[in-house]
C-alpha cells in the first residue's frame, strides 16, 4: 500500500518555497515592417531589464525588470539553457516543474515552445535533457530504476481533448485525495528514448487545432499541454517511489477580433481563448492579493490544469513573448503587466514519495496448518489446544520460507494479535457483566429504601386526617340554574336611498354660464355620456378672443421658446421639444400652430389633445 511521505522526511534540506521565474522574449521584426516606419515600441536595457514607451506620454518610457530578458538575437539554445534547464533536475527528485509560454497572438509562443527542425524549441530540448539526466543517474546509482511516460492534450473551446488518441472526446478533470490533478481516460504512453518521444509527439502535434487569421498564418486555436512523467523506484526495501511531472504548456494568444477579422467559428474560438486567459489573470490577482481569499481555479479548464503551476507545488517558469511593432503596443503592454504580477507568485514544492509495502508471496503451508486448513477447524480453537499441550503458538519456520526478517516479524506480530484478541474480548465482557450486576444490586437497594419511605408517609397522613377532622361540608362551587341566553345576530334591513348625481364641470362662455346652471344635473351628465360629443366641441364653448389669444401665446412659445420653455408646454417632453427645435432650425418659424402636425410623431389626435390641454391650462391659470 502506498503511503505519502512528508517533505521533511523525504527531501530534507530542499527549498520550502519557490517563486515563479519570469522571462521575456522579444521577437524580431517580421518581413513587413510598420507602415509609418516608427521603429520598435520596446527595447532591452540589459539581461534583465527592458523599457516600453508610455502610451500616455510618448516622451516617457516605462521600465520593467524580470528574471531574464531575451532580445531579438537570442537563440533557442540560449533561452533553454538560461530559463528552463535549471528546473529540470527537480523532476528526478519527485517534484513537479512547469514551463508555459504566454503572450498575444503572433508574438512567437509556438516557435519558442516547438521551434523548427533546424532550431528546436523548448519542448524537444527539455525532453532530451530529461533522458540525459535519467541516463546519468542510472549510471551513478544502481539502487534506483527510472521510467518515463508522456501525455499530450489540448483545451479547445473549453474541452479537454487527447492529442495522442484519434477519436478523443471531452475528458473530465478530477482531483484525488492528495489534491493532485488527474484526467481520467488520458493516454499515458511509456517512452524508452528521445526517438521514441519524437515518433509519438510529431503526429500528435499535427492533430492540434490551428487556423489562419489576419495577424498569423498558422494561429493556435487551443492551449496545448505536454505532460512528461518520471517515476523513480527503489529496487530494494523499503521500495520507495518518487514521481515527478513536467508540464510544458503552449498557450493560445489573446486576440483583438477587430484586428484579426475573426468571424463565425474563429470568433467563437477567440472568445473561449480570451475568457480562459482572463480567468488566468484573475487567478494571478487573487494569489497576489493573499488574505486567504478564493482563487478561481475552477472557473476555467486552463486554470484547473495550471493549479499546480501557479500557487501550487511546482517549480514554474513563464516565458512572456512580446512583439516590437507599434500595432502590437497595447498587447505588449498588457503582457508585460501580467508578467510583472506573475513574478510575485510563490509556490511551495514538495517531494511526492510513496512507500510500497512488499507483497507477501504465498508459499507452502506447514503440516499443522495444512491439517487445520483441511479439517476446517477455527484458528482460535487450535490456539487453545496448543496452549493446553504447552506447544508454542508461533508457526515453525520452514526451510523454504522467505528469508526476509521484516516479513517474518510482521507475520509473527499479526498472528500474536489474532490469537490475543479473543482472550482480551472475553476479559472485557466479564468485566462489563460484573459492573452491570453491581449496578442492578444498587438499584434494588435504592428501590427498597423508597418503598419503606412511602409506607411511613402513608401512616403519618392517616394520623393527620384524624387530628383535623371537622363536621363542616367541603366547599363546592355553586352551579348556575339559569339557562344561558343565546346571542342572536340582528340584521338591519337595507335602506334604499336616492343617489344624487354628481355635478359635471363644463367650461362655458360667460354669456351662457347662467343657462348651464339652470340645466338640471341629469341633462348635464346625459350630455357627457352621449358619445363624447360635448368633449369634441369644447372650442365652441370658449370665447373666440380668449381662444385666439391662447393660440398666439402657444405659437410664440413654439417659435422663440427655449428647450426648458418648450418642455413646460402640456404633452411636450424632452424628445418632442428637441424635435421642435430641430424643425425650427431647418424650416424656420411656425406660421401657425397647426404646423406642429408636420413634426414626426405628432398625429392629428395628439395635436388636438395638445391644443386642448395647453388652452385649458392657460385658462386655469
Amino acid at each position: 500500500m502506498a503511503q505519502r511521505v512528508a517533505l521533511s522526511e523525504a527531501a530534507a534540506g530542499s527549498k520550502r518555497t519557490s517563486r515563479v521565474r519570469v522571462a521575456v522574449r522579444l521577437r524580431p521584426y517580421m518581413d513587413k515592417e510598420d507602415e509609418k516606419g516608427e521603429g520598435p515600441c520596446v527595447r532591452g536595457l540589459g539581461p534583465q531589464n527592458l523599457e516600453i514607451i508610455n502610451w500616455r506620454n510618448a516622451t516617457e518610457t516605462l521600465q520593467y525588470q524580470f528574471d531574464a530578458f531575451h532580445g531579438e538575437q537570442t537563440s533557442q539554445q540560449e533561452v533553454f539553457v538560461s530559463s528552463v534547464k535549471p528546473i529540470l533536475p527537480h523532476i528526478l527528485n519527485g517534484q513537479n516543474a512547469s514551463v508555459f509560454a504566454y503572450g498575444p497572438t503572433g508574438a512567437g509562443k509556438t516557435h519558442t515552445m516547438l521551434g523548427s527542425q533546424e532550431q528546436p524549441g523548448i519542448i524537444p530540448r527539455a525532453v532530451k535533457e530529461v533522458f540525459n539526466l535519467v541516463a546519468a543517474q542510472e549510471e551513478e546509482q544502481d539502487s534506483w530504476q527510472y521510467s518515463v511516460g508522456m501525455s499530450y492534450l489540448e483545451i479547445y473551446n473549453e474541452k479537454v481533448l487527447d492529442l495522442l488518441s484519434s477519436g478523443s472526446h471531452d475528458l473530465p478533470i478530477r482531483e484525488d485525495k492528495d489534491r493532485n490533478i488527474l484526467i481520467p481516460g488520458l493516454t499515458d504512453t511509456p517512452l524508452s528514448s528521445f526517438s521514441d518521444f519524437d515518433r509519438h509527439f510529431i503526429p500528435a502535434s499535427l492533430n492540434r487545432t490551428t487556423a489562419s487569421t489576419k495577424l498569423n498564418q498558422r494561429s493556435s486555436r487551443s492551449h496545448a499541454v505536454l505532460l512528461v512523467k518520471v517515476v523513480k523506484s527503489q529496487r530494494r526495501p523499503p521500495h520507495r517511489q518518487q514521481t515527478g511531472k513536467l508540464y510544458l504548456v503552449d498557450l493560445a494568444g489573446s486576440e483583438d477580433n477587430r484586428r484579426t477579422g475573426n468571424q463565425g467559428i474563429r470568433l467563437k474560438e477567440s472568445g473561449a481563448i480570451n475568457l480562459s486567459l482572463f480567468t488566468l489573470s484573475k487567478v494571478v490577482d487573487a494569489l497576489n492579493a493573499g488574505a486567504g481569499g478564493r482563487v478561481p481555479y475552477r472557473d476555467s479548464k486552463l486554470t484547473r490544469l495550471l493549479q499546480d503551476s501557479l500557487g501550487g507545488s511546482a517549480h514554474s517558469v513563464m516565458i512572456t513573448n512580446i512583439a516590437p511593432e507599434y500595432s502590437y503596443y497595447f498587447d505588449t503592454f498588457t503582457a508585460l503587466n501580467f508578467a510583472a504580477k506573475s513574478k510575485q507568485i510563490v509556490n511551495r514544492p514538495f517531494v511526492r514519495e510513496t512507500v510500497l509495502a512488499p507483497a507477501i508471496v504465498p508459499g507452502k503451508r506447514g503440516r499443522d496448518e495444512q491439517e487445520a486448513g483441511g479439517s476446517g477447524e477455527p484458528q482460535t480453537k487450535r490456539c487453545k489446544e496448543r496452549k493446553k499441550a504447552g506447544q508454542p503458538t508461533s508457526p515453525s519456520i520452514q526451510p523454504h520460507s522467505s528469508p526476509d526478517s521484516s516479513v517474518l516479524e510482521r507475520l509473527l506480530a499479526l498472528e500474536k494479535m489474532m490469537m490475543g484478541s479473543p482472550e482480551k474480548e472475553r476479559l472485557n465482557l466479564l468485566k462489563t457483566v460484573a459492573q452491570s450486576r453491581k449496578e442492578i444490586q444498587m438499584l434494588k437497594e435504592k428501590q427498597k429504601e423508597l418503598e419503606n419511605n412511602a409506607s411511613m408517609f402513608k401512616k403519618t397522613e392517616v394520623s393527620e386526617k384524624g387530628l383535623f377532622k371537622t363536621d363542616l361540608p367541603p366547599l363546592h362551587r355553586k352551579q348556575s340554574t339559569a339557562k344561558p341566553r343565546r346571542q342572536q345576530a340582528v340584521v338591519t334591513p337595507l335602506q334604499v336611498s336616492q343617489v344624487q348625481p354628481l355635478p359635471c364641470a363644463v367650461l362655458c362662455k360667460s354669456s351662457q354660464t347662467l343657462e348651464k346652471k339652470k340645466r338640471p344635473p341629469a341633462e348635464i351628465c346625459e350630455g357627457k355620456e352621449n358619445g363624447g360629443q360635448d368633449d369634441a366641441n369644447w372650442e365652441m364653448r370658449l370665447d373666440s378672443e380668449l381662444l385666439e389669444r391662447s393660440r398666439k401665446k402657444i405659437l410664440q412659445t413654439l417659435n422663440s421658446g427655449s428647450l426648458k420653455e418648450l418642455k413646460s408646454l402640456q404633452l411636450i417632453g424632452d424628445k418632442k421639444a428637441k424635435l421642435i427645435m430641430g424643425w425650427r432650425e431647418i424650416h424656420g418659424v411656425f406660421t401657425q400652430v397647426d404646423d406642429l402636425r408636420k413634426i414626426e410623431g405628432i398625429t392629428a389626435k395628439r395635436f388636438s389633445s395638445f391644443i386642448k390641454a395647453n388652452i385649458l391650462s392657460s385658462l386655469g391659470k
